[in-house]
C-alpha cells in the first residue's frame, strides 16, 4: 500500500498528536501496543527516507540510483519523491 510521503508524514504527525492528546484507560493490550509502535516507527522511517532522498538529489544522484536504492525503478523512486525535490539545488559532482 504506497503512500505519498505527504500521507506519510501527516499521519506521524497525526498519530504523534493523538498520543499525545489522549487521556483515556491506560491499559491497551500488548498486542495493540506492539502494532502502534511498529506503525510509529514505520512513519519515521519513511519521513528518514524523504530527508535522504531530498539530500541524495541535491548531491546529484540520478533517480535511477535512488530507485535502486529504495528497491523500485528510477522513474517509480521520482514520481514517489519528486515533489519533495522540486525546489532543491543540485549540486553536480566536480
Amino acid at each position: 500500500m504506497p503512500r505519498s510521503y505527504d500521507e506519510i508524514v501527516a499521519l506521524s504527525e497525526e498519530m504523534a498528536r493523538s498520543l499525545e492528546e489522549d487521556r483515556s484507560d491506560p491499559s491497551v493490550p500488548p498486542a495493540e501496543s506492539a502494532l502502534r509502535a511498529a506503525a510509529l516507527r514505520r512513519s519515521l522511517a519513511e519521513s528518514d527516507l524523504g530527508q535522504a532522498v531530498v539530500a541524495a538529489r541535491a548531491a546529484g544522484v540520478s533517480w535511477d540510483r535512488i530507485g535502486d536504492a529504495v528497491g523500485t525503478s528510477g522513474e517509480a523512486a521520482r514520481q514517489k519523491y519528486g515533489r519533495l525535490t522540486a525546489g532543491v539545488r543540485e549540486v553536480r559532482p566536480a
